[in-house]
């Protein structure tokens, strides 16, 4: 769906240096979204006019509030997309596709386990509502490059969600000192896991998802992932995001991430093939 989204709030998000941004649209994609959806939003320098960059610029959906007819974006300021789209000022109105993709699915019940790393953390706060809202058990565990991060990229808010938290960071400054994966395999490693109490949703690099899905699988645990891939369409026209996939014969199919992802199941995923 080709729409427009108003902007009503636009602010960095914790600590200047972490270049992330909390960017809240009125948009009527927010009817129609679900967690692990995506949109596709048009960067435009006002100043300059121009179709420079052409292409959209793809950013999960880390809030949507129906009832208020708004999704909120956070982003990190990584290329000149993202600078431009940082310029944007409260009351601009700015083209974007959505809600995008195939988001993800809850079990009926159990326990729900979210295996973040870095900003991979944004598209599963909606994610965590809606389990909550449920009535399934919510457990995450998040870990970045240090203390500065976690904290601008959220911690506050989900820890108001009162859920339990594991934390890891590479140079010990908050939680574990590690790869979030490690807390991940202690716990299952303890617990007498069953496939029909626990699964797992995880986002985040690619290394640290299929480590995820490697644990989660060697204890029946299955898990879902929400792959990153470069776009330039988003709506599967150019090919540009195709990953390879087992389906369920066993043979090994493409699929595109824009249209038939990002979420997939991790079961299904060819993690050393690039295509």
């Amino acid at each position: 769906m080709l729409t427009e989204g108003q902007v009503i709030l636009h602010e960095p998000l914790g600590d200047e240096e972490q270049k992330l941004r909390k960017l809240v649209l009125k948009s009527p994609i927010a009817s129609k979204a679900e967690a692990g959806q995506f949109t596709a939003v048009q960067v435009k320098d006002s100043a300059v006019p121009s179709f420079d960059p052409l292409l959209r610029r793809p950013i999960s959906l880390a809030g949507i509030s129906s009832e208020k007819e708004e999704i909120t974006l956070l982003y990190r300021i990584q290329g000149r997309g993202t600078e431009i789209l940082a310029r944007a000022q409260v009351g601009d109105r700015l083209s974007m596709m959505g809600p995008l993709g195939c988001g993800f699915s809850l079990p009926a019940e159990g326990e729900l386990w979210l295996i973040a790393g870095g900003i991979g953390i944004f598209p599963l706060y909606p994610l965590a509502q809606k389990a909550m809202a449920q009535g399934l058990q919510v457990r995450l565990f998040w870990g970045a490059e240090n203390r500065p991060f976690l904290e601008s990229a959220g911690l506050t808010s989900w820890q108001a969600l009162g859920i339990p938290i594991e934390l890891s960071t590479l140079d010990g400054s908050l939680g574990h000192k590690g790869l979030v994966t490690e807390p991940v395999g202690n716990l299952l490693e303890k617990q007498e896991i069953r496939g029909n109490i626990i699964s797992a949703a995880t986002c985040g690099p690619k290394k640290m998802m299929q480590a995820v899905t490697e644990l989660c699988l060697a204890r029946q645990v299955p898990v879902q992932v929400s792959l990153e891939e470069r776009m330039g369409c988003a709506v599967g026209a150019c090919l540009g995001c195709a990953v390879a996939l087992i389906d369920e014969t066993g043979a090994k199919v493409h699929k595109k991430v824009c249209q038939d992802g990002p979420v997939f199941q991790g079961k299904e995923v060819v993690w050393d093939e690039s295509c």
